[in-house]
């Protein structure tokens, strides 16, 4: 066993676990008081930053002056289990999940994610995720941001794969703006799973938002590569620059 994992194993692991309890715990209670949900959001962001310390991974953010006033979609590409921490932690917004309905049955992660108004989607029943995805439209339409990992599942290395179209006919059914999200440097600190993590830098990248005033429902599939295009390019654009100073 390598000097890392066994550090990561005996250090950094139970105090990430210490961490993540008191945090949940507290945003439950918070979801209970704060039914809005943005003092959860609030908490989730505290935690997420604090965690990545305890990893010793640091976060630069480029392009906050393209964050919208308004609501918005925030589509990133998704390399890891990371992403999620790095999202939660340095995207200066209030906004809310697309997650799997299973993880609402976690003790106080699962809790707080539901609790929190998070929105949970069944995929396993194209009825169910159809529904789940109209009020998600009528959420954002009254104001509420969502971050959406539009590839379905993590990406195996750095490439950015197929957008799939749901988080794209949710913009056009909910008319918001779509702002493309690129992390990059993911893979480097987490080459293979959280197991392999290392100390280093993550650098997320944020465009201007692609509008969608005009558009129809069937150019859903051009939207998604326009803004996989967006994605991508921004990757390799923060890739090639090099972390900021």
């Amino acid at each position: 066993m390598s000097a890392r994992l066994l550090y990561l194993l005996l250090v950094q692991a139970p105090a990430a676990l210490l961490v993540t309890v008191a945090y949940a715990s507290a945003a439950c209670v918070a979801a209970l008081l704060d039914r809005s949900g943005r003092t959860t959001r609030a908490i989730g962001g505290a935690w997420s930053r604090l965690l990545l310390r305890l990893l010793r991974v640091e976060v630069r953010v480029k392009g906050l002056e393209n964050v919208p006033s308004g609501p918005a979609i925030y589509a990133a590409n998704h390399g890891s289990a990371l992403d999620i921490f790095v999202v939660f932690g340095h995207l200066p917004v209030d906004f809310r999940i697309i997650y799997k309905r299973s993880l609402s049955l976690l003790p106080l992660v699962g809790w707080s994610i539901r609790l929190g108004g998070h929105i949970p989607i069944d995929r396993s029943n194209a009825f169910h995720a159809r529904r789940s995805l109209k009020a998600a439209a009528r959420r954002i339409s009254n104001g509420t941001s969502v971050v959406t990992f539009p590839e379905g599942t993590r990406s195996p290395d750095a490439t950015v794969r197929l957008f799939r179209r749901g988080s794209f006919k949710l913009a056009l059914d909910a008319g918001v703006p779509i702002v493309p999200v690129s992390l990059a440097g993911v893979k480097d600190v987490v080459p293979h799973g959280l197991p392999s993590l290392r100390p280093g830098r993550v650098q997320v990248g944020i465009a201007p938002p692609v509008p969608i005033t005009g558009r129809q429902q069937e150019e859903v599939d051009a939207l998604a590569e326009e803004v996989r295009c967006a994605v991508a390019a921004g990757c390799e654009r923060l890739a090639n620059e090099g972390p900021s100073r």
